[in-house]
């Protein structure tokens, strides 16, 4: 199996597909087999990388290891490992601050960036009482906000595929105590992302609970330059529960960056 030795850990990762790149960040209920309904489509035109955050899936954090402030470091050294200069990102709910965060420290690698379902720390008023108000819902720890993590009909509606979703989201044996309390502290200021106008596309369930699409257009709105989509149907795992129509949104936006761009979305 595949693992990364970056920032003292070993991480693990899956890279499927040729040409441009495209990083997925999975959410706190995920790991990189969230992506199974993601990666053979856009496989067929990117090489897409997907990896299991430190704590999740197959990567171990360190004993009283750093956790969430460790997350753009692990993704810069892993890219390094990878040969990637600039490449494309997608991150949902926890993955936004992943990939927000590494945006912001490194636009210059950066050439999209897909914000989905996720407030990603945002340094904005409205975003912060939004994130302080899902805080202090969520004094039950994650596993009360993972019970959040889909449109409230999705277990009747698709039994299986909500059965799958436990069932991958049952493999995170080793997520730090501290995850939400960890997130929330991040605050990631947009303007290097604005100032270099990364294609960005903020993607959202329209009945999203942890990040409601109300609260994902004040933010598309703070990037003048951003897309805003909405999917029907879905809640705070559109990506799982809508897997037709976020990918052919991905995809759409993506070849609009490539257009962009001027050139590839990775460089190697």
């Amino acid at each position: 199996m595949p693992y990364a030795r970056v920032n003292g850990i070993e991480l693990y990762y899956e890279s499927h597909g040729e040409g441009p790149a495209i990083v997925l960040a999975h959410g706190g209920g995920g790991n990189h087999l969230s992506w199974w309904q993601q990666v053979p489509v856009l496989a067929r035109h990117f090489r897409c990388i997907t990896f299991d955050h430190r704590g999740f899936g197959l990567s171990r954090d360190l004993a009283d290891g750093p956790g969430p402030a460790a997350f753009v470091e692990d993704l810069r050294q892993l890219l390094d490992h990878l040969g990637l200069e600039r490449t494309a990102l997608a991150g949902q709910s926890m993955g936004g601050w992943t990939v927000l965060g590494f945006a912001i420290a490194y636009p210059e690698r950066v050439t999209a960036i897909a914000l989905c379902d996720t407030t990603a720390g945002m340094d904005d008023a409205e975003v912060m009482r939004e994130q302080a108000k899902l805080r202090e819902s969520a004094k039950g720890g994650l596993a009360q906000v993972l019970t959040r993590a889909y449109a409230a009909d999705f277990p009747e509606r698709e039994p299986q595929l909500w059965f799958l979703y436990q069932q991958i989201s049952g493999l995170n044996s080793h997520v730090p105590p501290n995850l939400l309390a960890a997130l929330f502290s991040i605050r990631n200021r947009v303007q290097p992302i604005i100032d270099r106008r990364v294609p960005t596309m903020l993607l959202v369930g329209e009945q999203d609970a942890l990040a409601p699409a109300h609260v994902m257009e004040v933010m598309a709105r703070r990037i003048p330059h951003s897309r805003f989509e909405r999917v029907a149907g879905a809640g705070h795992s559109a990506y799982f529960e809508k897997a037709g129509e976020f990918n052919r949104l991905m995809i759409e936006f993506l070849r609009e960056a490539q257009s962009v761009n001027g050139l590839p979305l990775c460089g190697r």
